[in-house]
């Protein structure tokens, strides 16, 4: 950590380290929870979703990377063994054993929700405190809002699809 850093930066930084691996772990299980989830996804609106969970893939991995570099920033070691990840993580990883899409999609909110938690309490800590670190943590925060908000949509409109396809049938 610079000097200037250290010097205006008003927290236990050893904690904040931990909670960004942990966010590092999670960022990492996401990426994969979704590119294979998208992979592997059967059902209704697949060609249309799974572009879309590719792209949230790399967005988790563009995560993965500021959270890296920040916690380099720190003074501190990112998580260097993928065996840690798991270990690490506060959000579960969910292995697609079913690959229906609704079931990928919910199991990505259940996810999203779990980072948008994480990105809230980093916020909350650094926010007045460490001014680099709350910055990152409201651009990811933003962008996992609106992952959530992408899923929310695409379980609407399937469920839509199974109302119309129900009135058809009667």
């Amino acid at each position: 950590m610079g000097k200037k850093a250290v010097e205006i930066a008003k927290l236990d930084v050893e904690k904040l380290l931990q909670m960004l691996n942990e966010a590092l772990a999670e960022e990492w299980l996401a990426y994969y929870q979704y590119w294979i989830g998208a992979r592997m996804m059967e059902g209704p609106m697949r060609s249309e979703i799974e572009p879309e969970l590719l792209l949230h893939a790399t967005q988790e991995l563009g995560h993965a990377e500021l959270v890296v570099n920040r916690i380099i920033q720190l003074g501190g070691t990112p998580i260097l063994n993928p065996n840690q990840w798991t270990q690490f993580a506060k959000c579960n990883y969910e292995e697609p054993a079913d690959p229906y899409v609704e079931v990928i999609l919910e199991q990505n909110l259940t996810g999203e929700r779990c980072a948008i938690k994480r990105y809230e309490e980093i916020a909350s800590y650094t926010t007045g405190k460490d001014f680099s670190t709350y910055q990152m943590a409201v651009t990811i925060l933003d962008e996992e809002l609106e992952h959530e908000h992408d899923i929310e949509d695409w379980l609407k409109d399937i469920e839509r699809l199974k109302e119309d396809i129900r009135k058809i049938r009667i």
